[in-house]
Formats: structure tokens, C-alpha cells, sequence
């Protein structure tokens, strides 16, 4: 349900030069301007320190579509209609004549109509940037303001931003990005669960016996030590992406598609997470820190040797969480993520409890779910099939997968960024995919708790060799209770 009657007619990024615009949000632009999604009266306003013009900009917008965009979606007239769109002015916080001009520009680009400023900037600036925005009375009903994760460092940082920002704008019109929430196939886990009969009434405590979510990445870190030396693993990953895929997994059904019911059964999801303690740290988590290894036959040096410093900062965590409700008591919930893993991988793996009794000999394998989301977007249904044969010693079963491949089914339509949905979401003022403050501080709360175990406990990460699938210590988490991890 939108939020606003009408589309914003000026969309302003702040950090408009940096990497994340260039790599995702400029390319997803200027695949909504090309596809005649974004309203014919948008214009774009990008601002940062980076001394451009009009011109200037332009010319980086071009050259970024240049890298990042495929040549066979690229299309000469598209670009530069996409380029008249946009303006810039740079703007360095603290220099308030800088900050003024850039207001001026806002006030004449928006043309009476609303605005939606996306903070693609450190989060310790945001509330600095939203009080010069209210000091201008550039905040007012008609605009909406976008944020980064991660949303601080802990629940004492994130309640600071958030208050920050909350001052200068109401909760309606804060739009809090988790780009996994945008992505095609998240998306198609709430089709997959809430669009099909058959699932429901298996999707709970009953017949599942474990749920995996893994977000494995193959990458180190990629000139940004600094940053993740700060955040590592856990703020990084799983205080955000992990626990809305979990949600989303774990969640009632919602009344309806739109912001309130959606975001009230996920954070109910959230408090129902078990506290993981000081007493329950050892047993229910693990972090890891990366050596050198090898990854596709390739040597990479370590995490140490990649920031030139010690450092007791995680680059994978494993956790073992309990949703304590109805639907879900004694399941599972394998939360698991890094850096220099064996493969790139995000899925959901839901096995299925064995069939009460085989009449086949031997118990058959239980059946599960997979949803994968990258590095292709597939579902498969593991179930048993007769292997092929006279069966003169007894019938035999094999495992098979019933596997829908995303792209090859829609093979008619593009794969999108996830960009591109949450800014169309944004300027028509839709939030069902973005993350509200409750479920950013519920998460901070439980995440929290565990950093608080690891420092009370003295426990630091363990190693593990780049291009495995990370401590062993994570193998024997769900050996203790007679599960393996998928790989």
C-alpha cells in the first residue's frame, strides 16, 4: 500500500560518487529509465565532497553505466536521456555555505512535488545530513529519507542514528535498506510459501526437523579492511541479512502484502529468538578468522596479512538459534556466514523430519526444500524415487530433485537488481521491503547478547584455511545435535 499519493519528483543521493552508486544504483537507474519505470518528471540530484558539475557527474554516471551495465543492455539513446536527468552539487557536512547551495538545488529540482533522499553514506553522518535537512525545511511531509546498513554498531549506536534521524523524520517516511530484501529471490520466498496450499501446512515444528541459512562468500575484503575490521561477520551479515531471510522463513502468514502486516510478523519473529548468553556462547556459537588458502586453485593471503595488523574481528560465524513459539519450538535455525569460503552461496536449506516408519528397509533420506539465491536463483525439492530396476532383493529408493531454474523458466525476463525494485518502492512511497525500527533493534539486542558471551568468555575467533568451509568447531555445532551442514 503506498504511503504517498503520488510519486517524488527528485531523488537525491548523497555519497553519489562512491561505490556502491556506481556499481548498483546508477545501473539500476538507468535500467528503470530504459524499461519507462521511473515517472516521466523524476530528476536525480547526486551530491557528495567530490568536486564535479553538472557535466562532470554526467560523465562519471556514463562512464560507471559503461563498466557496469552489459553491453547488450546498453543503449546510447537511453543513456543520455537518462543523463538529462541528472544534476549534482558537492557538499561537504560542516560546511554550511556548501550545504546551502545544495539546498537551493533541492527546493528548485523537487518543484513542489516530494523528494526521496537516499544516505548512501557512512551511517555515522546520517543524522548530521537529516538535521541539516530540517534546518532548511527541506523535511517536511512530502519527502522520505533512505539508510544504509548497517544501522550503527550495536543497540546503543543504532537507538542514537535512529533517535537522530527520527528527530527530523517520521518512522513512516524511513526507509531502511537490506538490498537481500530486494533481491528476485527473496521476493519468491514469500511467493513460494504464502502462494502455494501444499507448503503450509508442512512449514512448521512438526515435519521439519532443521532449517540452514548460509550466506557464504568467496571474496576477502576487498580494500574495505578498515571498514569490516570494525563490523566483521556479525554486524557485517548476520545481525541484517541472515536474520530477515530468517524471518521471512519463520514468520506467519500476514494479513495482507503491505509495510504493517509484513514488518509486524517479522518482528515477532525477532523476539522470539532465544537469548544466546554468556552461559550459551561456547555451546550455540562459533567465529572464525581466515589463513591464507586457495580459492579455485588460486593462493590468497590470510585476513591478517590482508589488514597488516592483528586483529580478533570475525570473518565467519556459525550460530545454532531457537525461535521459541508454537510453530517452531525444538527446530533448528543454522545460521551460518563468511569470507574466503569454499564457494559463493546463499540458500535456505529446509529438511524435512523422516517418514515415521520405511516399509522400504532402510530409512529413505528425509526430503527438503532448497532455495537458492545466489549464484542462481533455483528451488529444489529433494524427494525418494524407485531406482530403476527389477527390485528382485526389494524395492530400492534413490533421492532425486524436482529442480525449478528461475532463469531458464523466465527466461523471457531480465534479472534485475535488486536496486532496481527498492528504489521504485521508495519514490512511490512503498515500504514492504524495507526494515522498520523495531526489527533493526531486536536484532541489535540479540546480536548484542552473543559479542557480550565472546567477551565475558575470552573467546576469539578460530582459524580457518581460505577455501574451506570455515572452523571445524562450526562441523561439530550441528553434529551435537545429529545434523551436517549442506555443502
Amino acid at each position: 500500500m503506498p504511503m504517498s499519493p503520488t510519486p517524488a519528483s527528485l531523488l537525491t543521493i548523497f555519497g553519489a560518487s562512491g561505490d556502491l552508486a556506481q556499481r548498483m544504483l546508477l545501473p539500476s537507474l538507468y535500467a528503470l529509465h530504459r524499461d519507462r519505470l521511473l515517472p516521466a518528471s523524476l530528476r536525480i540530484l547526486g551530491t557528495a565532497r567530490s568536486e564535479f558539475d553538472d557535466a562532470g557527474f554526467r560523465a562519471s554516471v556514463a562512464e560507471a553505466i559503461e563498466r557496469f551495465v552489459p553491453a547488450a543492455e546498453r543503449d546510447e539513446a537511453e543513456i543520455r536521456g537518462l543523463l538529462e536527468r541528472i544534476h549534482y552539487v558537492p557538499a561537504t557536512l560542516g560546511d554550511d555555505a556548501s550545504f546551502a547551495k545544495l539546498g537551493e538545488r533541492i527546493a528548485a529540482l523537487r518543484n513542489g512535488g516530494d523528494v526521496v533522499y537516499h544516505l548512501s553514506t557512512a551511517p555515522r553522518f546520517y543524522g548530521d545530513i537529516c538535521r541539516a535537512l530540517g534546518t532548511m525545511e527541506l523535511a517536511d511531509a512530502g519527502t522520505r529519507v533512505m539508510l544504509e546498513k548497517p544501522i550503527g554498531h550495536d543497540l546503543a549506536s543504532a537507538n542514537a542514528i535512529n533517535d537522530a534521524v527520527a528527530a527530523v523524520f517520521n518512522e513512516s517516511r524511513i526507509f531502511r535498506v537490506d538490498h537481500y530484501l530486494g533481491k528476485e529471490g527473496v521476493q519468491n520466498l514469500l511467493a513460494l510459501r504464502f502462494g502455494n496450499a501444499m507448503f503450509e501446512p508442512l512449514w512448521n515444528a512438526r515435519h521439519i526437523q532443521q532449517v540452514q541459512i548460509t550466506v557464504a562468500e568467496t571474496v576477502g575484503v576487498e580494500g574495505r579492511g578498515d571498514y569490516y575490521d570494525d563490523y566483521g561477520a556479525m554486524r557485517d551479515m548476520l545481525q541484517n541479512h541472515l536474520l530477515q531471510l530468517l524471518c521471512l522463513v519463520a514468520m506467519e502468514p500476514p494479513s495482507h502484502f503491505d509495510p504493517s502486516a509484513v514488518r509486524n510478523e517479522k518482528i515477532k519473529v525477532l523476539r522470539s529468538l532465544r537469548p544466546i548468553g554468556r552461559n550459551d556462547v561456547a555451546a550455540e556459537t562459533v567465529s572464525g578468522q581466515y589463513t591464507a588458502g586457495a580459492i579455485d586453485g588460486k593462493a590468497v593471503p590470510g585476513y591478517l596479512d590482508e589488514l597488516g595488523r592483528p586483529s580478533r574481528t570475525e570473518t565467519f560465524v556459525a550460530i545454532r538459534a531457537q525461535v521459541d513459539n508454537w510453530r517452531w519450538a525444538g527446530v533448528p535455525f543454522y545460521l551460518r556466514t563468511g569470507k574466503r569460503m569454499a564457494r559463493r552461496s546463499t540458500e535456505i536449506y529446509v529438511q524435512m523430519r523422516q517418514v515415521p516408519h520405511s516399509i522400504f528397509g532402510a530409512a529413505p533420506q528425509p526430503n527438503a526444500l532448497v532455495i537458492r539465491l545466489q549464484p542462481d536463483e533455483r528451488i529444489e525439492l529433494q524427494v525418494m524415487s524407485k531406482t530403476p530396476g527389477l527390485d528382485r532383493g526389494g524395492l530400492q529408493l534413490s533421492p532425486v530433485e524436482l529442480d525449478l531454474d528461475m532463469h531458464e523458466e523466465f527466461s523471457t525476463y531480465r534479472r534485475r537488481l535488486a536496486y532496481e525494485r527498492l528504489y521504485l518502492d521508495a519514490i512511490e512511497g512503498n515500504g514492504t521491503l524495507f526494515v522498520r525500527r523495531d526489527e533493526t533493534e531486536a536484532a541489535w539486542q540479540w546480536v548484542d547478547a552473543i559479542y557480550d558471551g565472546w567477551r565475558a568468555a575470552g573467546l576469539t575467533p578460530r582459524s580457518y584455511p581460505a577455501g574451506t568451509w570455515g572452523p571445524s568447531a562450526a562441523v561439530t555445532l550441528v553434529d551435537r545435535s545429529g545434523h551436517s551442514w549442506r555443502e
